[in-house]
C-alpha cells in the first residue's frame, strides 16, 4: 500500500509561443505529497501556475519532467480516480441538475434506476436534495457550485482536486460555501488538493498549506495548520498564521516587480 495518497515528483512545465519561439517556465521541481483524506491547499503569487499545477495532476496537460502518483500508480491521463471542480461552474445549461450529475456515470454499465439513486445520494450531501428537476439559471451561484461538486464525487473519486472554486461567488456565500464544503469532506472523507489565492480561505480549510514561488513556480514552505475546526477567523493565531503566508507571497510578489 503506498504511504501517500497523492505524490507530486520533480514536476516542471514550460511553455513555448509558437510565433516568437520564447519559452516560458511555469513549473520547476515542484514536489509535495498528500496523505489520505487530508485537505491540501496551495497557494502563491497571481500567475505563479497553480492551474497549470492542477492540470497536469488531473491528466489534462503534459509535464516536461517528473510524475504525477495517486496510490503509487502513474497518472498519465484524466481518469475516473480524479475529480475536478474549476471556478466557473461548468455545468450544462440544457441538463438539469440531477442529469448534470449524473453524467459521469452514464458511461457506466449501470440501470438507470442506480445512476438516479448515487445521484440523488451526492445531492443530499450537497444540501440540493429538492433541486433535481431544476436547471442551472434557476440557481444561484453557490448552488451550481455545490451540483458541480456533487457531479465530481458521484465517479467516488480517490481524489478531489479543486481550482478556486468559489472565485465566482460574493463573500457571503463564498464563507458560506467554505464551510459546507468541510461538512462534505468530513462526510465522504476524499483526500483534497484546493489551489486558490486566497489566505484566509486557506487557512480555515486546510490540514497544510503549500505556498508556491512567483515562476518558475517551486515549493517555497509548507505550513502545518494546527488549529482545531470550526475554526475562529479572529483568533491569534489564525490571524498570525495568515499573516506569515501573506508576508510570504508578498516577498515574492516584489521579486517579480525588480
Amino acid at each position: 500500500m503506498a504511504k501517500f495518497k497523492l505524490e507530486i515528483n520533480n514536476l516542471t512545465k514550460t511553455f513555448v509561443n509558437k510565433k516568437t519561439q520564447e519559452r516560458l517556465v511555469a513549473l520547476k521541481d515542484v514536489s509535495f505529497q498528500v496523505k489520505e483524506r487530508e485537505f491540501v491547499c496551495v497557494v502563491g503569487p497571481s500567475g505563479c501556475g497553480k492551474t497549470t499545477l492542477l492540470r497536469i495532476i488531473a491528466g489534462l496537460e503534459k509535464a516536461d519532467r517528473g510524475e504525477v502518483l495517486i496510490d503509487g500508480e502513474v497518472i498519465k491521463e484524466p481518469g475516473p480516480e480524479i475529480g475536478m471542480v474549476f471556478q466557473e461552474f461548468a455545468l450544462f445549461p440544457w441538463r438539469t441538475v440531477i442529469k448534470n450529475v449524473e453524467f459521469g456515470l452514464e458511461y457506466k454499465d449501470i440501470s438507470n434506476e442506480e445512476r438516479r439513486e448515487i445521484a440523488e445520494k451526492y445531492l443530499k450531501i450537497v444540501d440540493l436534495d429538492g433541486w433535481e428537476d431544476k436547471y442551472p439559471f434557476e440557481l444561484s451561484g453557490g448552488m451550481k457550485q455545490r451540483a458541480a461538486i456533487a457531479r465530481a464525487l458521484v465517479n467516488d473519486p480517490k481524489i478531489l482536486l479543486m481550482d478556486e472554486p468559489f472565485g465566482s461567488v460574493d463573500a457571503q456565500s463564498r464563507n458560506l460555501l467554505q464551510s459546507q464544503l468541510l461538512q462534505i469532506w468530513n462526510e465522504t472523507g476524499k483526500t483534497i488538493l484546493f489551489v486558490g489565492h486566497h489566505i484566509d480561505e486557506a487557512v480555515y480549510l486546510a490540514d497544510r498549506i503549500i505556498v508556491l514561488t512567483a515562476l518558475p513556480a517551486k515549493v517555497k514552505r509548507v505550513y502545518d495548520i494546527e488549529l482545531s475546526r470550526p475554526r475562529n477567523r479572529i483568533s491569534v493565531k489564525f490571524q498570525e498564521i495568515r499573516g506569515n503566508i501573506l508576508k510570504e507571497i508578498f516577498e515574492e510578489v516584489m521579486k517579480t516587480w525588480i
